[in-house]
């Protein structure tokens, strides 16, 4: 049954990636779901071949970080574009509120399950972040409430445990009516729990109390981060921008003369231009393939280490230009357009990054700005400019901004 389950949902193996709730999904049937058929009574005969099976590719399959990773990052699109978790957790991508078109209508629509809610609204629980703990944890116990009853062995959850997560986030962010009743309804299941009989006591003593009386956390807040854009003041249409326009560029290098670069100006301050059509198809492969067996997870510059950060989430990997003559040819077009000498130590070798499922980096600047940092102590100096090539389009969203600036350009590969 579950293989069945599984081959239908992946019959396309794109649209398993290019979806973040199949890809999501994905990961979670590998790392739990999977494990949890294996190990269950149900699977009592061939048992052997069953674990001898499962020991053997193991150690390739996603991890504990992958799966909490890929639930944060339904986080951050929930955030991003303020969507709808119940819409989520039906596969349409749609604004919160009533009316709103779908931001992103996938080929294949799946829905997640309870079990697969309440995954998502555990990792923020377990974060201490009961804003999105609440808001998936109350998906996960209504659809557990409608198939109360009925069991699935890869599941790792139950209508118990949905309810009691929602009621403490519920008391943590101070509605203890709300996480008062869950609590009764959770020993409605399970009358013989102690722990959740206290709690009961407990609210009902603070309730009696009056919560202003009572040492109450403050109710959770949507996160600040909306807020960013929204001080700012509108963006001014292209058109009112002076010297924004497109034109055929040689840069005086003979390189180009033949094949002029297609130039946009996007901004003036900062200098921000657009070069269309920069890389073939083919080209965009081959780099791909060649950074893929070298990717880890990024790192940003600590004082003078590299350590993983929660502000920016991808994978990369570095390209020196002996790696193929592709990797040559692109750094001899980008040595042409902008006039700048690329050859060590003037410049960083090609950097590879693959944002995956909802990666993102937070606003940075690329250069260093304190005069401690390693950077000043390098012959190359600082970082004077930036080059960013998409190697790859994307299903819906994506943008780099430039915050102060108050403009973004989408990714077009």
């Amino acid at each position: 049954r579950f293989y069945e389950k599984v081959q239908a949902l992946h019959q396309d193996p794109k649209a398993s990636v290019d979806n973040p709730l199949l890809a999501f999904s994905l990961i979670k049937r590998l790392h739990s779901d999977w494990p949890n058929i294996i190990y269950s009574d149900e699977a009592t005969e061939n048992i052997q071949a069953l674990h001898a099976g499962f020991k053997e590719v193991e150690q390739e399959l996603p991890g504990a970080e992958d799966l909490d990773g890929a639930a944060r990052a339904l986080m951050r699109l929930q955030d991003v574009y303020a969507l709808s978790v119940k819409g989520m957790a039906n596969g349409v991508f749609q604004r919160a509120g009533s009316g709103h078109p779908p931001l992103y209508s996938p080929g294949r629509r799946i829905s997640l399950s309870a079990d697969d809610c309440f995954h998502v609204g555990k990792v923020a629980y377990d974060m201490g972040d009961y804003y999105h703990s609440i808001t998936w944890l109350e998906e996960a116990v209504g659809l557990f409430r409608l198939s109360y009853g009925s069991w699935n062995p890869e599941d790792r959850s139950s209508l118990e445990d949905a309810l009691d997560h929602l009621a403490f986030s519920y008391f943590m962010a101070g509605n203890i009516s709300h996480a008062l009743s869950l609590s009764r309804e959770f020993l409605h299941y399970d009358p013989s729990n102690r722990r959740v009989a206290r709690n009961v006591a407990k609210y009902k003593k603070l309730l009696e109390m009056g919560t202003r009386g009572a040492m109450v956390p403050h109710p959770a807040t949507v996160p600040t981060s909306h807020a960013l854009l929204g001080l700012l003041p509108p963006q001014p249409a292209p058109e009112h921008l002076p010297h924004l326009g497109c034109s055929y560029e040689t840069n005086g290098n003979p390189y180009l003369f033949l094949q002029p670069a297609k130039k946009e100006m996007v901004w003036i301050q900062p200098y921000v231009a657009l070069y269309h059509d920069f890389i073939s198809d083919a080209e965009a492969e081959t780099i791909k393939g060649l950074a893929g067996p070298w990717l880890q997870r990024s790192v940003v510059a600590s004082g003078e280490k590299q350590q993983k950060a929660e502000y920016r989430i991808s994978k990369s990997a570095w390209l020196k230009d002996t790696a193929d003559p592709v990797v040559r040819a692109l750094e001899q077009r980008i040595a042409a357009i902008t006039g700048l000498d690329l050859r060590p130590p003037y410049a960083e070798y090609l950097q590879v990054v693959n944002y995956g499922l909802g990666g993102h980096y937070e606003p940075h600047f690329d250069h260093a700005t304190s005069r401690k940092s390693p950077l000043y102590r390098m012959k190359s100096g600082n970082r004077i400019a930036t080059v960013m090539i998409y190697l790859s389009a994307v299903e819906a969203g994506g943008s780099t901004a430039f915050i102060y600036a108050n403009f973004s350009v989408p990714v077009v590969k």
